[in-house]
Order: structure tokens, then C-alpha cells, then sequence
């Protein structure tokens, strides 16, 4: 499972010009699942994410996590963070999961946040053409792999 994490001000995700999912102050996730994910790479993402020290304390210091501010969390499916781009010049998604695969994980993940942050989580709209809009606060934009911990 590959995560990009932002920290936002705000984020949207809309459908057809309609917002099916907005936050404020939180954290932005991309969510690529591959074939092998299973619940333990749930796990990891979740414990992480949901830990991870990018916001700010009273001193300025990236020393809070999501948790420690009450933030929200609003998370996108991207099977595009899967691309193979050795050969040619059309990206291969081919490491990506199948929406019969990916949806259940997606679901899952998203209700593993939803419990550990006692509040829903917003997402967009799995296999839909998005439009994400953002407002990336520090800039704060990390990585996260479950495969390579």
C-alpha cells in the first residue's frame, strides 16, 4: 500500500463538478493498494498516518499528530501511485489491484481511520474521474510505503 500524505488547510474531492468529500485543517491521503496488500499493511498505514508528528505544537515545531489535534483525514483512491514507468513512456498498471480487490481494502482502511480517530472520514468516489483540490500547508507532502518499512 502507497500513501502520499499532505497536510492541508482545507481539501475537496468533487465528482462532476459536485464535492463528495472536503476537510479542513487535517491531512490529505492518495491511496495506491496492490494485489498483495492484506490487513496487516492496513494496519501499518493506519498506526502511521495516524501518528505521524506534522502538526505544529504551541512552539512551532512539527510535534502533533492528527490525533493529538482532532484534524481530519480525508482519503482519495489513487491506482495511479502503482505505475511502472521502466519501459517506454506509458505508465503500466499492472501492480495496481483490481477494483475488486482495492474497493474492499479502501473500505477497510478508511474504517480503521474512522475507529482509531472516533469520527468519519471523507473519501472520494472509488474508480470515479476526480477533480482534488487543495491547499497544502507547509508544504508537508510524505511518502508512505507498507511494503518498505
Amino acid at each position: 500500500m502507497k500513501i502520499v500524505l499532505q497536510k492541508v488547510a482545507q481539501a475537496s474531492v468533487s465528482v462532476n463538478r459536485e464535492v463528495v468529500g472536503e476537510i479542513k485543517e487535517g491531512l490529505l491521503l492518495l491511496v495506491g493498494i496492490s494485489p498483495e496488500d492484506t490487513q496487516s499493511d492496513i494496519d501499518y498505514i493506519a498506526r502511521k498516518v495516524t501518528q505521524m508528528r506534522v502538526f505544529e505544537d504551541e512552539t512551532g515545531v512539527m510535534n502533533l499528530s492528527v490525533l493529538d489535534k482532532k484534524a481530519e483525514i480525508l482519503c482519495v483512491s489513487q491506482f495511479t501511485l502503482l505505475a511502472s514507468t521502466k519501459k517506454g513512456n506509458r505508465p503500466s498498471y499492472s501492480q495496481a489491484a483490481r477494483p475488486e480487490i482495492a474497493l474492499p481494502l479502501f473500505n477497510q482502511l478508511v474504517e480503521t481511520f474512522s475507529v482509531i480517530l472516533q469520527k468519519p472520514i471523507s473519501t472520494g468516489v472509488f474508480g470515479a474521474h476526480m477533480q482534488v483540490s487543495l491547499i497544502n500547508d507547509g508544504p508537508v507532502t510524505i511518502l508512505l510505503d507498507s511494503k518498505q518499512v
